[in-house]
């Protein structure tokens, strides 16, 4: 089967410099929506994309979504110069679709048609033309479907081209057809651009069907969603909520416990084990997974992380490219960043930040430290304030914390530093040297006390001028 995508709009209701079919639908722009369901449909399809509006950004996008995944190596682009219709974008195509095999047509901005829809409508074409449609109470902005008195479909008009009896009519066109690719390319080319658009409509191309014997048969969408084009924010954004209330249904459906379905964002791929807990308002971003048993606080943001069983996240932590191990209790207000991984029964308290590092089992920062491009040992206790010097203007430094080590609230570890095993750090103690195993490190200024008299505020000339005047 040939696949092509039409994806040459500039979708100027969007008012974006961001191509439409690469403006994000949870998480993904709408044409990856469309390539997977295509790639789930067909997966040694060959799916070429018609490119126009903003064809540097797409191609961009799709070399970039080829390099993450092979599944997306076999798609071609042809490109479309001038936005001259739908017609004329499939014609830039045809030279690359093979004659023996029927054209699937599709949408980059329609991006919840599901395989099964599409399966259907493939198998009813048969050597016909499939043709899906959908009945609308408010039809509005769509062409309509004209059929005969025995209900066998005649042609497509388009809205803007419509009498008043053709525009009462509730079946819409999707704009989703298959196509006898034999006959395509004599139908592309017979069509005219005699309409209130002045462009040439694919959608031609039933009448001449009809006019040359090859029965239309239509199939319809088991949902509303899945016929809806994304031309607006407000569509984007009502197709946003119909997308994450599928993802929370099927989380649900797979025993996750959701706190409100209705509160819960997925921009990417969630994956979760058995009792998983996920508490409102959480955002799930790129990969995550969440093994059994773990508990996310409300208004937590994760992305691209790994957290094993029995973890709780508590409330607004944000959480990013770390892998976190099992039995940990991080938060609330915690801040774990990239390239962090987190053993097993490590506290990671609120406000407190941890970035490229290690910290082995045991471990906790309760409170208000920053820990970065370190090496944490097990059972060690980082005081509150505590803050790992990482950075010296230019460059990145390393800082080693060995296994029982206790650093006291308020002290500054300057790295390249490295505190020895048992070590304890005095609160307050700037470290600039290596710490002894085993010793008590202080770096304190001697306290003194000293008789003063502690300033008045001064009386400004003002208020003596106020006084006078008051006399």
């Amino acid at each position: 089967m040939n696949i092509v995508i039409l994806a040459a709009g500039q979708g100027k209701r969007m008012k974006s410099a961001l191509p439409k079919v690469l403006q994000p639908l949870a998480g993904k722009p709408l044409l990856q929506h469309v390539l997977e369901t295509t790639l789930a449909l067909a997966p040694k399809a060959e799916p070429i994309v018609v490119i126009g509006h903003g064809a540097q950004q797409v191609q961009a996008f799709l070399t970039h979504l080829a390099n993450l995944d092979k599944r997306f190596r076999n798609v071609k682009t042809v490109l479309q110069k001038e936005q001259k219709g739908t017609g004329h974008a499939l014609l830039q195509a045809l030279p690359k679709l093979k004659s023996g095999l029927p054209t699937l047509v599709l949408y980059g901005d329609v991006p919840l048609c599901s395989k099964e829809t599409l399966n259907k409508l493939v198998r009813l074409s048969d050597g016909a033309v499939g043709l899906l449609t959908h009945h609308m109470q408010d039809p509005h902005g769509y062409g309509r479907i004209v059929r005969d008195v025995d209900n066998n479909v005649q042609a497509i008009v388009e809205e803007k081209d419509a009498n008043p009896a053709i525009r009462s009519i509730q079946e819409i066109n999707t704009g989703i057809m298959v196509l006898p690719t034999k006959q395509l390319g004599k139908w592309l080319k017979g069509i005219k651009a005699k309409n209130a658009q002045g462009e040439y409509y694919l959608t031609d191309v039933i009448t001449m069907a009809v006019g040359a014997g090859i029965p239309v048969r239509s199939a319809q969408a088991a949902h509303d969603y899945e016929i809806l084009g994304v031309n607006d924010r407000t569509q984007l954004a009502e197709l946003e909520r119909v997308l994450q209330r599928q993802i929370a249904q099927a989380l649900l459906e797979n025993g996750v416990t959701l706190f409100d379905p209705h509160r819960i964002d997925v921009r990417g791929e969630l994956r979760c084990g058995k009792d998983v807990w996920i508490d409102v308002g959480c955002v799930f971003e790129g990969i995550v997974t969440l093994a059994d048993q773990v508990r996310i606080g409300p208004y937590c943001v994760i992305k691209n992380t790994h957290i094993d069983e029995g973890t709780v996240i508590e409330a607004f932590s944000h959480l990013d490219g770390a892998k976190i191990g099992p039995a940990n209790r991080i938060g609330p207000y915690a801040r774990i960043r990239p390239d962090t991984e987190l053993a097993s029964d490590v506290h990671v308290g609120n406000f407190v930040e941890v970035k490229n590092s290690k910290i082995a089992s045991q471990s906790k920062a309760n409170h208000l430290a920053y820990v970065g491009d370190s090496i944490v040992g097990s059972r060690v206790n980082i005081g509150a304030g505590t803050i790992t010097c990482n950075y010296d203007g230019v460059n990145k430094h390393q800082t080693v914390i060995e296994d029982d080590v206790f650093i006291g609230s308020d002290t500054q570890l300057v790295a390249p530093v490295k505190v020895g095993r048992g070590a304890t750090l005095g609160a307050g103690t700037t470290l600039t040297k290596d710490a002894p195993a085993g010793k008590l490190t202080v770096s304190r200024a001697k306290q003194i006390s000293v008789e003063w008299q502690r300033p008045t505020k001064l009386k400004s000339a003002s208020s003596k001028v106020k006084k006078i005047a008051r006399k």
